[in-house]
């Protein structure tokens, strides 16, 4: 059993940055991937970013790229999503999942995690 801790959401004015930290509970797990969804009242889940374990291979969706960078520190089995550039419409409660299986399809896809977080709310004002 793997569980996931999410910290530094928060409220920030529009332009302003946050830096979000994920932690998996140990170290002795197989890790493929771990990512980062968002979820905003009425809408529908949205995935943001993923990182490749193994090679550290990313993906964006088109509405983060250039304002979002993940990355991950392999030692302490942490990934971490910096956020610049902050919109009202990244408002939303954000999700880290691990993947502790092979890919089946793609990244982008919710199902291919095995594990959540427990959500942290990101509320950026206008």
């Amino acid at each position: 059993q793997v569980q996931l801790v999410e910290s530094g959401g928060g409220l920030v004015q529009a332009g302003g940055s946050l830096r979000l930290s994920c932690a998996a509970s140990r170290r002795s797990f197989s890790t493929y991937a771990m990512g980062w969804f968002r979820m905003a009242p009425g809408k529908e889940r949205e995935f943001v970013t993923a990182i490749d374990w193994s090679a550290g291979t990313t993906y964006y969706a088109d509405s983060v790229k250039g304002r979002f960078t993940i990355s991950r520190d392999k030692a302490k089995n942490t990934v971490y999503l910096q956020m610049n550039s902050l919109k009202p419409e990244d408002t939303a409660v954000y999700y880290c999942a691990l993947a502790d299986h092979a890919r089946r399809s793609s990244w982008y896809n919710f199902y291919e995690y095995d594990y959540w977080g427990q959500g942290t709310q990101v509320t950026v004002s206008s």
